[in-house]
């Protein structure tokens, strides 16, 4: 079997961030979640709280932080990611030794990616 090409790598290397980008997102939804009921819990003096929910609810936010914290090395790596496979899909059109498929992907995945580090960088706005 061949080796990938540098098309192919860059592609991988895009559409994976994409995933970690939607995971970190999805976890820091979760967090915040049970953040806010265990916040609930204690306001209410719910029968069934862990007697440690105050330590609890702290580990919550520091770890809901290190989320947060995640997200702007992140993006650093999206956008050069999406960067790097640009060039690659231009070597590739210009010198056209890519396959047909291989560039239908490549151009996917850098619409994701673009996609992507547009709304990061509309974020700190």
């Amino acid at each position: 079997m061949a080796p990938p090409t540098p098309l192919v790598i860059a592609t991988q290397a895009v559409n994976r961030l994409v995933k970690e980008e939607a995971y970190y997102h999805k976890e820091q939804a979760n967090q915040e979640r049970r953040i806010k009921k265990l916040e609930e819990d204690i306001e209410t003096s719910s029968p069934d709280l862990d007697s440690n929910a105050d330590y609890i609810l702290k580990q919550e936010k520091t770890a809901l932080e290190e989320t947060k914290a995640v997200f702007e090395p992140l993006k650093k790596r999206i956008v050069d990611a999406v960067q790097k496979l640009e060039e690659q899909v231009a070597i590739s059109e210009s010198d056209g030794t890519a396959e047909e498929e291989e560039l239908k992907k490549a151009k996917e995945a850098l619409e994701a990616g673009q996609k992507l580090a547009k709304e990061e960088g509309q974020e700190e706005i």
